[in-house]
């Protein structure tokens, strides 16, 4: 006996393209370059050894310890599973399915728009102004009817652009009792000085997004935060699952904030600057390349004469970039992540001799 089960799916959930991840698109490599994640690993050994009880739903250790790495309250701060569960819920608690809509400044990451087509909200596409990836606050501002959340990525992911302080304390200003500005933040250890973790006190609409993934280098363990005004965190609180972070992740997330692991994480962040220098300048002599976004984050945004060819190439010979073609105004993009010494020298080798054929 057989049954079609596709006609019980809700009818938005199949018509949906899922997210394509780095692991989900797959490649056979060993240079990885497509996934934003840090080349640097970092040995932890876990300090616990009975998980025979449930953990915290909150882990207050280390909540305070996040909170003093960020400057701000424990009462400010909801443990995600990286920063994708914080996007989710922040839909789950404040959208009315079928009634309120976000805003989504694409090129983007791709989540923002999933997660709200996940939960039927309808979805207000406000494209950044081309070339310059600054958000179009005009457009935005005639555009607010019902929006609850604005989601903003800051250096935003693909372009590795900064998004002008000034043109976020603005849209705060105008949405200040209507929406919610929510400015994810994934990389801005790169260039801290430009987080808005400061202006939380200022404005009560203004919601983080943090994770330990990228410059902590523990994309493996799943472990991000909100931050957000006291009253914000006892909304998500309401919705987020009663056992989101397990034992071992907090363990591994508290010991990544200890001082001296604070330390490192630094050096890691200048270390992956300087390559991006240096790969940035040796890009800049192959005729392949067309054109090199600045970045402030760890990875670049790099536009390709005969692009496929740069990219099937490449992954063939077991180095895995990240195309952005199809993402608006992003026509013949890669996106590159920064590697190690050695794997950016190698890709710049192999980009070398493709240039020699």
């Amino acid at each position: 006996m057989t049954a079609d089960i596709t006609k019980l799916v809700r009818k938005n959930i199949q018509k949906l393209h899922p997210y394509q991840s780095a692991r989900r698109i797959g490649g056979q490599g060993d240079t990885w370059l497509n996934a934003n994640e840090s080349p640097i690993s970092v040995p932890f050994k876990a300090r616990i050894e009975y998980f025979n009880r449930y953990p915290e739903c909150q882990p207050n250790h280390l909540i305070s310890s996040y909170a003093d790495y960020a400057g701000v309250l424990d009462s400010q701060i909801l443990v995600t599973r990286g920063a994708d569960e914080g996007i989710e819920l922040l839909i789950k608690a404040f959208c009315e399915p079928g009634e309120d809509a976000i805003i989504y400044c694409p090129p983007t990451y791709d989540m923002y728009a999933i997660n709200a087509k996940i939960a039927n909200i309808e979805i207000k596409e406000i494209p950044t102004l081309k070339n310059t990836w600054q958000i179009d606050l005009l457009n935005i501002n005639s555009n607010l009817d019902r929006v609850k959340l604005i989601y903003i990525c800051n250096p935003n992911n693909p372009t590795g652009n900064i998004i002008s302080k000034k043109d976020l304390k603005d849209l705060l200003k105008i949405t200040l009792g209507r929406s919610f500005v929510v400015i994810d933040e994934a990389y801005i250890e790169f260039s801290p000085k430009n987080s808005m973790v400061n202006y939380l006190k200022k404005f009560p609409n203004l919601i983080l997004l943090r994770t330990l993934s990228k410059a902590f280098a523990l994309a493996g363990i799943r472990c991000g935060f909100t931050l957000a005004q006291e009253e914000v965190i006892n909304v998500l609180n309401k919705v987020i699952s009663p056992y989101p972070i397990s034992t071992l992740v907090t363990d591994i997330a508290m010991q990544s904030l200890e001082k001296k692991a604070l330390e490192n994480m630094k050096n890691r962040v200048l270390q992956l600057n300087m390559n991006r220098v240096w790969l940035v300048n040796e890009l800049k002599k192959n005729s392949y390349v067309k054109k090199i976004f600045d970045s402030h984050a760890n990875y670049i945004l790099v536009e390709f004469y005969m692009f496929e060819k740069i990219f099937q190439n490449l992954w063939e010979k077991g180095i895995i970039l990240r195309n952005q073609n199809h993402k608006n105004n992003l026509k013949n993009c890669l996106r590159i992540s920064i590697g190690s010494n050695l794997e950016c020298v190698h890709l710049v080798k192999e980009l070398k001799n493709l240039s020699k054929i």
